[in-house]
């Protein structure tokens, strides 16, 4: 299995070339960087917890809010176009955030220039996997191929969010957050630019025309994807709520240049769980995944509220990190299989933005209730947001598969036979 496992990640990349995954990889990694660094480095500079949590909750928040009209652009245009503006853009706003920062404006323009930050992000991680995906099936790869090119991306989102707390937390160590936040300006401008640049990001746009589709319709999508999206959100509150914990507890300890080494560890674990995802047998379907991944999330948080040392932080947090990768694997996975391809890019940027509009919220509210009530707090709503993710996924069903009746030499057949990851594809008739 083993063996199988590695040949198909050989396969995937390939399909794609291998200077895509590391120009992927680079891109997104400044997301990862100014998401959690956006705590840090307001409270270095504001002294304020509270206002670091708001601000980054901001930030967030201008991702989530533009995300899924990136998404809808690419869908439409196509990435490259897209992506090339987005990061050459995103990296003033970046520039622009730490310069704001270090000069300690109000908390109003902090809070402006977070949001644009945010707001123009250009989704390399979710646009990465609307582009792999048909691209792999298009040369003949299977539902298997196609779940590994998203334990492969999902893989390097957590790496992402490995390294980049690491290099926030290594740079407060050495001298200011703002050194990696300089750091992350120039990234995005470097890799988006080649991302946006390779030649998979020619890509043909989703062919809409046709009379089954009126000029600039777009399909409707099934009610399983909303309720796929319900569960990333709370998934997103528990990653909050654990950051803005984290970010207490070390505080607490006396010890904050460790915040982001211990989220670091956590993600070790998550990349490393993430990358064997790909050797899970077929017939542990897609909704079974998820409800074991939830429940491991709602059980494995508990320890958190009652940690009380580093030492015992870095534990628990280590084992706690296995449970990220299968949520969003899965979650990514669900959301692939059932959105139309018109909508793609669209459907996988929604989701992302689920996840960090989830963290986006918890953010502001979890760093209050860490200054108020101790960082068991922050804990303690990360555990209840856990355990609504399992009740979604427990009380989810995928409905039966209605084909598209009018124009049905037009339908892609992965999406019209039954998933052998065990899901049947859910797509809504227009």
């Amino acid at each position: 299995m083993a063996q199988n496992t590695r040949d198909a990640y050989r396969t995937v990349i390939r399909m794609t070339g291998a200077a895509l995954p590391v120009v992927s990889f680079l891109g997104r990694l400044p997301v990862a960087m100014i998401q959690f660094g956006s705590v840090l480095l307001v409270t270095e500079t504001s002294g304020s917890l509270a206002t670091g949590g708001i601000v980054a909750c901001a930030l967030a928040l201008g991702q989530v809010s533009l995300g899924p009209f990136v998404g809808r652009l690419a869908d439409r245009h196509g990435q490259r176009a897209v992506v090339l503006v987005l990061s050459l853009v995103n990296a003033v706003a970046i520039a622009a955030y730490t310069l704001g920062a270090l000069a300690d404006l109000p908390t109003p323009g902090l809070v402006a220039l977070g949001a644009l930050a945010g707001a123009t992000i250009p989704g390399i991680g979710p646009l990465a996997r609307a582009r792999v995906v048909p691209l792999v099936r298009a040369k003949g790869g299977d539902d298997r191929l196609a779940s590994t090119v998203l334990s492969l991306e999902s893989t390097m989102d957590e790496l992402s969010f490995v390294l980049g707390p690491a290099l926030v937390g290594l740079a407060a160590v050495a001298g200011h957050p703002a050194y990696a936040f300089g750091a992350a300006a120039l990234l995005v401008a470097v890799c988006g630019t080649a991302f946006a640049l390779h030649p998979t990001g020619r890509t043909p746009k989703a062919d809409t025309s046709g009379p089954a589709r009126a000029r600039g319709a777009r399909p409707p999508l099934p009610r399983s994807v909303y309720v796929v999206r319900a569960g990333l959100l709370f998934l997103g509150v528990l990653l909050g709520a654990c950051g803005a914990g984290i970010t207490a507890l070390t505080e607490e300890l006396g010890r904050p240049g460790q915040a982001g080494l211990v989220y670091a560890a956590m993600g070790v674990m998550s990349a490393v769980v993430g990358l064997s995802m790909a050797a899970l047998p077929e017939r542990f379907g897609l909704i079974a995944r998820w409800r074991v991944a939830t429940a491991a999330a709602a059980l494995l948080s508990l320890p958190l509220v009652w940690t009380d040392s580093l030492a015992g932080l870095y534990v628990v947090v280590t084992f706690f990190g296995a449970i990220y990768a299968p949520n969003l694997i899965t979650g990514f996975a669900l959301t692939e299989r059932a959105v139309p391809p018109q909508r793609l890019a669209e459907g996988m940027t929604f989701a992302a933005s689920a996840f960090v509009g989830g963290q986006a919220v918890t953010l502001a509210v979890a760093g209050r209730l860490a200054e108020s009530h101790g960082a068991g707090a922050a804990f303690a709503l990360g555990s209840v947001a856990a355990a609504v993710a399992f009740v979604i996924a427990l009380i989810a069903r995928h409905e039966p598969h209605r084909p598209d009746p009018v124009d049905p030499a037009r339908q892609e057949p992965h999406r019209h036979q039954p998933s052998r990851a065990g899901v049947t594809p859910d797509v809504a008739a227009p």
